[in-house]
């Protein structure tokens, strides 16, 4: 593991602690970083560093689904309320985040995914994330119902278009009209099929999963659980056809891991059904502000005690609060093991989106997250820069 000829002459920057690279858990080691690249110099294995209190050196968090934090909202923001979110949840670990709208009308989505487009070109966001407007009006949960339409592969394209290459994943119910031709279109400009917000039963979803495969687009659940028939044995519904295509290996199943949108318990038995389950956020801008008023979307929301819900009208949960740092945080209490905890909050999500490479390789970004020996998050590393809280 030795440093890149071409950064020899470079200072670097050094970070102790016990070092697992997404690849293999290395044990006690030393992170070198060459300042100016911000790419990962050197990882050398140190088995004399013997402190009790030696920091985790993780791969940075990955989060495919996130509506905005610290007042500014990926929706609807300017682009300087958009720069402070993502700014918030870097801050917080997640190095690689997907910008997510919600379903609205056609103009508002291709010109916020224009603004959002100019937030990638500044390195803030690996891409958007576009949920909805193609979703079933009964499961619409946080997602105005006044804003959804049946699958529009015209719209969509427009939409794509106005992304500039940074539209990398769509939200959509498999039941929606036109659903084989949004699939022609994610195959055609690489982007993820995430099929939710959904009433649709096993054989439906089944099929788009299958028409997904056939055209090399990557398939994941969005918020598996939520906003989709619960699972039943003698109706399985979407849930049973996700977690059965993902044990095939053909589908990615985002959770959100923050005790309000699942329960732990739902979780642990996820850990023991299947390895291909992944955290996600769906944080919405009150993420890291107090109890109050906000809004996602269209919609209004009240926070209070650090759930987010509708008001006035059906008390849905209205996206999350947390943050990928305090999911693991909160799981490790439970006894995540080192490797899960990589797994589950980067490697698996960064393989979906593409990243190449994914975690911590001599040579490729110091992309890189500091836990304390309890698995709190302490500080991290975007691309070489440093943050912390």
């Amino acid at each position: 593991m030795a440093i890149p000829t071409s950064l020899r002459s470079h200072s670097v920057r050094t970070y102790r602690g016990h070092i697992h690279t997404g690849h293999r858990n290395l044990g006690p080691g030393i992170l070198s970083v060459d300042e100016e690249t911000g790419l990962i110099a050197e990882i050398t294995p140190d088995p004399s560093l013997k402190d009790p209190h030696l920091p985790y050196l993780i791969p940075g968090f990955v989060d495919l689904h996130n509506h905005g934090g610290d007042g500014g909202a990926f929706p609807t923001g300017t682009l300087e309320e958009c720069r402070r979110a993502a700014m918030y949840h870097r801050k917080h670990g997640s190095t690689t985040l997907l910008a997510s709208l919600v379903s609205a009308a056609g103009d508002h989505l291709v010109a916020q995914t224009a603004l959002l487009a100019d937030l990638a070109d500044e390195g803030l966001i690996a891409g958007i994330h576009m949920e909805g407007p193609f979703i079933a009006e009964c499961r619409c949960g946080a997602q105005d119902p006044a804003a959804i339409i049946p699958g529009d592969p015209e719209l969509f394209s427009e939409v794509i278009k106005a992304g500039r290459g940074y539209l990398k994943q769509i939200t959509f119910a498999p039941e929606t009209d036109n659903a084989v031709a949004l699939l022609d279109l994610c195959a055609e400009h690489g982007v993820i099929a995430s099929l939710g917000h959904t009433d649709a039963d096993f054989t439906t979803t089944t099929a788009v999963i299958a028409a997904a495969a056939a055209r090399g687009v990557t398939v994941t659940a969005t918020h598996l659980f939520n906003a989709m028939p619960q699972l039943h044995h003698r109706n399985p519904g979407p849930i049973a056809a996700l977690m059965e295509s993902a044990g095939r290996g053909v589908a990615g199943l985002e959770i959100i891991a923050d005790g309000v949108h699942l329960s732990d318990d739902t979780v642990a038995f996820l850990d023991t059904a299947t390895d291909h389950a992944f955290l996600i956020t769906d944080a919405m801008e009150a993420a890291g502000k107090p109890d109050g008023q906000y809004i996602l979307g269209s919609l209004d929301v009240t926070v209070s005690h650090g759930v987010a819900r509708l008001t006035p009208g059906t008390g849905a949960i209205a996206g999350g609060t947390s943050t990928i740092a305090s999911q693991v945080s909160r799981h490790w209490q439970r006894g995540w093991s080192l490797d899960h905890v990589v797994a589950m909050s980067s490697m698996r999500a960064a393989t979906i989106l593409g990243v190449t490479p994914p975690g911590l390789v001599i040579g490729g970004p110091a992309d890189v997250v500091e836990l304390n020996c309890q698995g709190q998050f302490q500080r991290c590393l975007a691309a070489g820069a440093e943050f912390t809280v």
